[in-house]
């Protein structure tokens, strides 16, 4: 099966629609980042983003179609001609090695988002579902299941959740902002924090929201108020993970109903692209 025929099943695999409006392939952030989409699939990797390192993964699976959830050359749009024009050197060396291995890059991004199909037949979101299904919450999520942010959880101190993100998402570590030791039990996944976040707050305060696993984080408004309600003793906490480190779970969850989308068995892995984060700590 050509790669084309692939992405085009995967796509129509997915709900495809976003507030019921259609999703437009000619706008759409779900393109073909990288490749000739006209030879025959020799295998998938599925990833939030490809790195290099994912890419040399892919080649050593002998896979010519890698599906990342974020851009390849580092922007929306994966624009590359201000990277050319200045032969920017790592733009220049990432093009090499997809040459080299002849490997298609597709961005999966809104479709994933816009739902894979339940056995109800319902939609939910794919990155969000893969998210609860690798923390075992399935069972546990609250509010819209169409898109899985909100869970609860039986209780637990807000150091043996983050252990558990740690243990499940193989990541090297994670920040915390609170008290370790707090009981926590009311969890929801913010969209952006990045700092006008009046209603954010608002609703951590109304509906009694225990802990945020976020994405992106500063260290202001937010961070802040998680700061002096957990100091006043309400039990609140944030876990900052990472945005590629939180939605990672959801691509490698695509391995669960690839078969499925496709309609015959080509082969498929997961590369984890990686922990974004090192962590050293004071000795």
């Amino acid at each position: 099966m050509q790669i084309e025929t692939v992405i085009e099943r995967i796509k129509a695999y997915h709900k495809g629609s976003v507030q019921g409006k259609e999703i437009d392939p000619a706008t759409t952030r779900d393109q073909v980042l990288y490749g000739d989409v006209k030879q025959e699939c020799t295998g998938i990797v599925t990833t939030c983003w490809a790195t290099a390192e994912v890419i040399a993964k892919a080649a050593e699976c002998h896979a010519n179609l890698i599906i990342a959830h974020e851009a390849l050359f580092w922007n929306h749009g994966d624009h590359t001609d201000w990277l050319a024009e200045s032969e920017n050197k790592t733009y220049l060396r990432k093009k090499e090695l997809l040459d080299r291995y002849g490997i298609v890059v597709w961005r999966n991004h809104d479709y994933i988002h816009s739902g894979i199909p339940m056995k109800d037949g319902s939609y939910t979101d794919g990155i969000f579902y893969g998210v609860a299904d690798t923390l075992g919450w399935c069972d546990h999520i609250v509010e819209d299941p169409a898109c899985p942010l909100a869970y609860e959880i039986e209780p637990m101190k807000a150091k043996d959740l983050t252990q558990l993100i740690l243990d499940k998402f193989h990541l090297n570590g994670a920040r915390l902002i609170g008290d370790p030791e707090t009981v926590v039990k009311r969890i929801q996944i913010p969209f952006h924090v990045l700092g006008d976040d009046r209603e954010l707050i608002e609703r951590c305060d109304k509906e009694d929201i225990d802990c945020l696993l976020a994405m992106e984080m500063v260290d202001f408004t937010v961070a802040e108020y998680i700061r002096d309600a957990s100091m006043l003793g309400q039990g609140k906490v944030i876990i900052s993970v990472g945005h590629f480190n939180l939605e990672e779970p959801g691509m490698k969850y695509m391995l669960k109903y690839m078969d499925q989308a496709i309609g015959e068995r080509i082969p498929c892995w997961f590369a984890q692209s990686g922990d974004t984060y090192h962590y050293i700590t004071k000795k």
